[in-house]
């Protein structure tokens, strides 16, 4: 692991990182913020997946998440969104491709190869941090954005027991039932819609998967919340299984960094309750 660069902020160390990635073929970065903590303790990590278009450094540099982690006491990992690099297939739109990796393994070519962004975020990252940083494997929680909200939604759901505390910001509920997730599992994953299951939320509470519990944010100023996010199929499915859920639609908010930063200390608050020894 090499240290691309290292700051200090509301006491703590904020880094960012590359390896070499086994699961995705390239160079992955990422970015960990430390809080300042005792000498030999381990702390509770919280991941944060970010949406389409982004790296690692969009909440790195605009999420506001450093002063609430440092007065909880709380590592937040940031990976990126998808492989990087030259020899990476591509595609010219901003929704599939670099940018849009959506964290599944991809089976389809071209993309197979690289786009394993599943199991990287599942399995790879979590070992390389376990390994580098002072975490407590016992206590963690994970959130999102957009796609990233998918990603942290569907990754709890199919990994019972990881996570203590899932939120996630203006998530894409269901990949199966918008424009976005038709088009990025068709590229990916193929046709054969039984196979997208696995990574939407909706289908998945349906089928029997269970959180511990579950916060959303989303604003109602949102342009994509009708054709692409539909918050209410969220709100249906955890009504229909009994999952207990808090979704909070926020009056006049968009989809952007300023909505995602006005609520991140309370998501780092929330997430922080549910991670105490």
């Amino acid at each position: 692991m090499e240290t691309v660069s290292t700051n200090r902020s509301h006491g703590g160390t904020q880094g960012v990182y590359r390896h070499q990635s086994a699961e995705t073929g390239t160079q992955m970065t990422f970015s960990v913020f430390v809080p300042d903590h005792a000498p030999g303790a381990k702390l509770p990590v919280v991941w944060y997946l970010s949406g389409l278009t982004c790296t690692h450094a969009n909440v790195t540099e605009k999420g506001e998440f450093r002063a609430a982690c440092a007065q909880h006491g709380v590592i937040l990992v940031a990976p990126d969104t998808s492989p990087r690099g030259d020899d990476v297939p591509d595609d010219e739109a901003y929704d599939f491709g670099k940018g849009a990796g959506f964290y599944v393994d991809a089976t389809q070519q071209p993309w197979a190869a690289n786009f394993r962004m599943r199991a990287y975020v599942e399995k790879e990252l979590p070992a390389l941090v376990e390994a580098q940083f002072p975490v407590d494997t016992g206590r963690q929680g994970i959130t999102g954005h957009s796609m990233g909200g998918h990603g942290a939604l569907t990754i709890a759901l199919r990994n019972p027991g990881v996570f203590r505390s899932v939120s996630a910001f203006s998530p894409i509920v269901s990949p199966l039932n918008c424009p976005w997730g038709d088009k990025a599992l068709t590229g990916y994953i193929g046709a054969d819609r039984t196979a997208w299951r696995e990574y939407d939320a909706c289908a998945l509470i349906d089928d029997g998967a269970h959180l511990p519990d579950l916060l959303v944010d989303q604003g109602t100023a949102d342009g994509f919340l009708e054709g692409q996010l539909k918050t209410q199929l969220l709100a249906d499915a955890c009504e229909k299984a009994g999952q207990r859920a808090t979704i909070r639609m926020q009056e006049g908010y968009d989809h952007s960094y300023y909505f995602i930063s006005t609520f991140m200390p309370e998501h780092i608050a929330w997430h922080a309750e549910r991670l105490k020894d």
